[in-house]
């Protein structure tokens, strides 16, 4: 090897990690700075003197929001939503991969079809709300994990792994031994699919965990509310608060601003806690979907 081409790798793995030392920091800083800023007083972070720590160090605003009985109310639900939703999800989309995977499935294509044509067109919302309120799932619990449970990207993912990571011949070689299409697929197909398991179960949990908006349309019994509702409600009562105190407006909308950096701590916190456990497996199975050569 060249002592040029020695200077000229060092010079490349430098503005390499130049260049990702700087992405790192536009990712990470403005997670570290809603930390802090949730931390910090609400005029020091009103008039920008919070950068790099905590200024006059305050739990005002989590004081705020955890003293309301709601949002414990509010993270119950959205915990129960997310494991029993995500369990559902993935009972609906699994089997659902592994069969429009199998080549011998009849009228594969035509199914295929019919979920593609999903992505592009829907019922709207109307017709979807009086389906809803005809069913009886109306201002029930199961409106949050039931009517919206597969996702048709997370589908395709899970079917597009089955029918490259699981080969034919496996199935074939199965089936001389007396192993039928359901023993398969649970006992060989699935055992080899923690990878999609683990990403498609992340995809199912954070949207769960973020869903607010059937919770809008579909939930008026505050005992059934997600916590991202509850959040809502607590910075909309304070604002409507700020606008009609007169003198003290200005001061209350500071402690409101503060109060939105708690908030979107205390709403993701259990999810970033979450991902470590899931992380191997997520960077194996993040690309599952893409298309190989």
């Amino acid at each position: 090897m060249k002592v040029s081409d020695t200077r000229t790798d060092r010079y490349f793995n430098i503005a390499l990690y130049t260049f990702g030392a700087l992405l790192l920091f536009i990712v990470l800083y403005p997670i570290y700075f809603v930390v802090i800023a949730s931390f910090s007083n609400a005029y020091d972070v009103s008039n920008g003197n919070v950068w790099l720590v905590p200024v006059r160090p305050t739990l005002k605003g989590y004081s705020l929001i955890l003293a309301d009985m709601k949002i414990w109310i509010g993270y119950r639900n959205t915990i129960v939503y997310t494991i029993v939703g995500t369990f559902i999800s993935l009972a609906a989309t699994l089997p659902a991969g592994y069969a429009l995977s199998r080549k011998d499935l009849v009228g594969r294509n035509v199914l295929s079809l019919f979920f593609v044509f999903t992505l592009f067109f829907s019922g709207g919302l109307l017709p979807t709300f009086f389906t809803i309120r005809n069913v009886g799932l109306y201002n029930t619990f199961w409106v949050m994990v039931i009517p919206f449970c597969v996702s048709v990207y997370n589908l395709i993912i899970t079917r597009t792994f089955f029918s490259s990571s699981i080969p034919e011949e496996l199935l074939e070689a199965a089936q001389l031994d007396g192993c039928n299409n359901t023993r398969f697929f649970f006992q060989i197909a699935l055992p080899l699919s923690k990878a999609v398991i683990a990403v498609i179960g992340l995809y199912y949990a954070v949207g769960n965990w973020n869903q607010y908006f059937n919770a809008l349309i579909y939930l008026k019994n505050d005992q059934l509310v997600p916590l991202q509702l509850v959040l809502r409600d607590i910075l909309l009562k304070n604002k409507a608060m700020a606008e009609t105190s007169g003198v003290a407006a200005a001061e209350l909308q500071m402690t409101i601003d503060s109060m939105k950096y708690a908030v979107i701590v205390v709403s993701t916190i259990p999810i970033m806690c979450a991902y470590p456990f899931i992380q191997k497996h997520f960077n194996q199975g993040v690309m599952i979907g893409a298309v190989k050569g």
